[in-house]
């Protein structure tokens, strides 16, 4: 099986191509790979590398991902978010080929306090979640093999993230305050990119499995909670804080105004894929706490 893995460098293509390797001829790459194209916005480049390396598989993890700025490039934020992806499903229907993608809770319009299911109606709230939705949209249009993965909250141990933000913040500051009206589940990378890999195998077993699912750690928790979580475990690892978990200010979302609004409710509802795939997703504490050992060890 020749696999196609976009967007090498990110938090969940770094873990694909650990989770990827195994099953076969992997070819993974990122805007700047030099031999192929992997650069979204470049979809001639994009359609010549499909065509010249002609996987089995095709795993997308780029993306266009700064949701404030695409307030102001829209038009970039479709051309990567959407566009490419109608250059990688036709390519999938032409092939016989599995196209994998990731999508994001905010094609919910996020009221409520319900987890979102696959089937709830969708209405994003900003540009970046429109670019989003309507890549999902391109890939169901074409009717090509595909896995497509709602997610929300996603972290990896490795680059910049909320856990190593809000350990710097208490280390400095005597004061934090964390937004505590928005809800989801912190999800691993390192889970995302196992469930795909799995999903994968099971879905060349049963093309009957492909489909739309959401893919999210279990229970919930705010953006407060989170931080609170992630100072409780640096404290009990005896990391000297400033600001204790206590001392954490809970905070609307109104106190942080954005250029992009954020959904309130981004729980997602993940009994599909655990049905369909036989999983059981682990809750969100059992990951962040995974990811904090491994930052705290390295500092």
């Amino acid at each position: 099986m020749k696999i196609l893995l976009l967007g090498k460098n990110g938090q969940v293509g770094w873990e694909l191509q650990r989770s990827l390797a195994p099953l076969g001829e992997l070819l993974a790459l990122d805007s700047r790979s030099a031999d192929y194209c992997g650069d979204l916005a470049d979809l001639e480049g994009l359609a010549g590398t499909l065509a010249r390396y002609a996987p089995d598989v095709v795993v997308n993890a780029a993306a266009y991902t700064a949701v404030d700025k695409a307030e102001s490039e829209p038009l970039l934020a479709q051309r990567v978010n959407a566009e490419a992806l109608r250059v990688m499903a036709e390519f999938a229907v032409r092939s016989d080929a599995l196209l994998v993608h990731y999508s994001t809770d905010y094609v919910f319009p996020g009221h409520g306090q319900t987890p979102w299911r696959e089937v709830d109606d969708v209405a994003p709230l900003n540009v970046y979640g429109q670019s989003k939705l309507a890549g999902e949209q391109a890939i169901q249009a074409t009717g090509c093999q595909h896995l497509i993965f709602r997610t929300s909250w996603v972290y990896a141990a490795r680059g910049s993230n909320f856990a190593r933000t809000m350990l710097r913040l208490a280390k400095e500051r005597d004061a934090l305050g964390v937004i505590d009206d928005q809800f989801g589940a912190p999800t691993g990378a390192e889970l995302i990119a196992d469930v795909t890999a799995h999903a994968i195998l099971a879905t060349r077993r049963d093309p009957a499995l492909v489909g739309l699912y959401h893919l999210a750690a279990g229970g919930e928790t705010s953006w407060c909670g989170y931080a609170r979580f992630v100072l409780e475990q640096a404290a009990a690892a005896g990391v000297e804080l400033k600001v204790t978990a206590e001392a954490v200010n809970a905070l609307d979302t109104d106190a942080y105004p954005l250029p992009a609004k954020r959904p309130a409710n981004s729980r997602l509802n993940t009994e599909k894929l655990q049905k369909a795939f036989s999983l059981n997703l682990p809750d969100w504490q059992l990951g962040v706490a995974r990811m904090l050992k491994e930052i705290i060890e390295k500092q």
